[in-house]
């Protein structure tokens, strides 16, 4: 059992009646990532609150509470094929979607979304199903704004614009080719951008989001509404019984990801090896060999130093974390920052850097450095290891933070308010 300060806040449930509520992804494992959790823990907060939730996902497919019913709109799933050229079969070319899906892939694309919306909007004609609420998560795609003209009841979240992606990817290429082949997958843009301007309900998971979309996909500020991300407070907590590591540092970083800013805190470990013989990294991420983090830690010489783990299980995530000194988010843009939430909800002190949405999450419950700045990552890792007392506030800070801000019981009760205005807007 939880102490009664590190439960989650329970709401009461408003005696209204209860929603038929679909939450819409093109691709939704939780472990391809935050989408594939944004729709786990989501579905189970509405659940929770009584309502009935469906997920309608294409592969790879969600994990879900058993309370919520998943309908497949299976596709190609290319990324899990050995060979994506000879992955194309027979009848395969007597669907049109299904050719385009391989066709993008071959040349370097990107159609899942837009595939993903064909399969939707011939689910919804064939089978008619009758929802209060259809909630898209990110496919942006023409599928969903056929939906809408259709009548469906209709809200789409944004976590944050891709073109942000597709920014630090293009300066962090090495040549021509790179950037032409970059371009060539966010091709999915120019669809995103058309389908955004047109969708009537946007929600976005922060300010820094909001700000982006606005700008970059040109829609008013004020047609996003905001609720913010939620975090698994009842498996990422505090585990006393399992002791800290002294001068063990973790983070959750994709390697090879310029987003996520990996190499900057790979700098810093290596500015600090000498200072502090012991210190130790762990990344839950999964590192190609013959990539390019692969041949930074080689360079550095620091390979003993750093361990990548993956495939891991929620429960032993949390375990990483408990066993850490503290945790550093290097990322150089997060629309939200999950990681950052999820080890602050785990009581470990944090170092993150300013990138979009961080400082909205972290608040002052850790130290926040500028991105792309390896030695202030090292500076403030000297700080927190040798400082206790301050490791112990913050980690104290950090927990209540989330329980207060950052719940999923906080974000399906903010939602389901969202979905009743929809609803009586359109009624009306």
């Amino acid at each position: 059992m939880l102490a009664a300060d590190q439960r989650p806040p329970q709401f009461q449930v408003i005696d209204q009646p209860k929603l038929k509520i679909c939450l819409l992804g093109y691709r939704s494992n939780p472990y391809s990532g935050g989408q594939g959790i944004y729709l786990k823990f989501l579905s189970k907060a509405l659940v929770e609150r009584g309502h009935r939730v469906d997920v309608i996902s294409g592969e790879p497919y969600p994990e879900l509470d058993e309370r919520v019913r998943l309908i497949k709109l299976p596709g190609l799933n290319l990324f899990e094929a050995e060979n994506h050229v000879t992955a194309l079969r027979p009848h395969h070319l007597t669907s049109y979607t299904d050719f385009i899906e391989w066709w993008s892939m071959l040349t370097g694309g990107f159609a899942e979304p837009y595939t993903f919306g064909r399969r939707l909007v011939d689910y919804f004609k064939r089978h008619q199903p009758d929802y209060d609420i259809v909630h898209d998560n990110q496919s942006l795609c023409y599928g969903t704004l056929q939906l809408q003209k259709m009548g469906v009841p209709l809200l789409t979240t944004i976590h944050h614009p891709i073109t942000s992606d597709l920014r630090i990817a293009l300066q962090s290429a090495e040549n021509w080719k790179m950037r032409l082949l970059i371009r060539r997958w966010h091709s999915f843009l120019r669809m995103q951008k058309k389908v955004v301007r047109q969708l009537k309900n946007l929600v976005t998971v922060s300010e820094a989001s909001r700000f982006d979309i606005a700008t970059d996909f040109s829609v008013p500020e004020d047609t996003l509404k905001i609720v913010h991300n939620g975090i698994d407070t009842e498996v990422f907590r505090p585990i006393p019984d399992i002791l800290r590591e002294p001068y063990t540092i973790m983070a959750t970083a994709s390697a090879d990801a310029p987003l996520k800013g990996l190499d900057y805190l790979i700098h810093a470990i290596a500015q600090l090896r000498n200072e502090i013989p012991d210190l130790k990294l762990n990344v839950l991420g999964k590192l190609k060999e013959d990539g390019d983090t692969a041949k930074l830690i080689k360079r550095l010489n620091i390979g003993d130093r750093i361990t990548f783990h993956s495939g891991l299980t929620s429960e032993e995530v949390a375990e990483l974390y408990a066993r850490a000194t503290c945790a550093v988010v290097p990322s150089i843009y997060e629309g939200f920052g999950l990681p950052a939430g999820e080890a602050m909800a785990c009581g470990v002190p944090i170092i993150s850097t300013d990138g979009g949405a961080l400082p909205e999450v972290v608040g002052d419950a850790g130290i926040t450095v500028p991105t792309r700045d390896a030695g202030a990552i090292a500076s403030s890792i000297r700080v927190m290891m040798d400082d206790a007392d301050l490791r112990e506030r913050l980690a104290g800070r950090g927990r209540k933070r989330i329980l207060e801000k950052f719940s999923w019981a906080v974000a399906a009760e903010q939602m389901e308010k969202l979905y009743r205005k929809i609803i009586v807007e359109k009624v009306s």
